[in-house]
């Protein structure tokens, strides 16, 4: 048996407001789209890097408010990115936290992106 990560299913509510924040601000890519007829709710993967997340209009699909707790490397450079596409919508901080570093950003439908980097304590 094998286990492997976890996709988070985000909800969203608007598909311009959502390809802004991640394709465009985040800097993730549209891996690929499903509808199940024309007028039906979209639902999408996107991925930056290792990190995959499925985005969904679904009703049902996800909790608006959803905090998902995303591990990383260099939280820094990729908030300096941010900071520096100069969107009116976010210009996220760090605070430093026993266990390393946090930047809490909040999507446009209320979901928390929790990017963490982890202090790795040399023994």
């Amino acid at each position: 048996m094998h286990l492997d990560h976890a996709i988070p299913i985000l909800r969203i509510f608007s598909i311009p407001l959502a390809e802004t924040f991640y394709l465009d601000f985040l800097g993730f890519t549209k891996r690929w789209e499903h509808r199940f007829a024309p007028d039906m709710p979209l639902y999408m993967e996107i991925a930056r890097d290792n990190l995959v997340l499925h985005l969904s209009e679904h009703f049902g699909d996800g909790t608006p408010g959803t905090a998902v707790f995303l591990p990383m490397e260099g939280i820094h450079a990729l908030q300096q990115d941010l900071i520096n596409k100069n969107a009116s919508f976010a210009r996220p901080g760090i605070t430093k936290e026993s266990w390393g570093f946090n930047m809490n950003i909040a999507d446009p439908f209320g979901n928390h992106l929790r990017f963490c980097e982890q202090h790795h304590e040399h023994s």
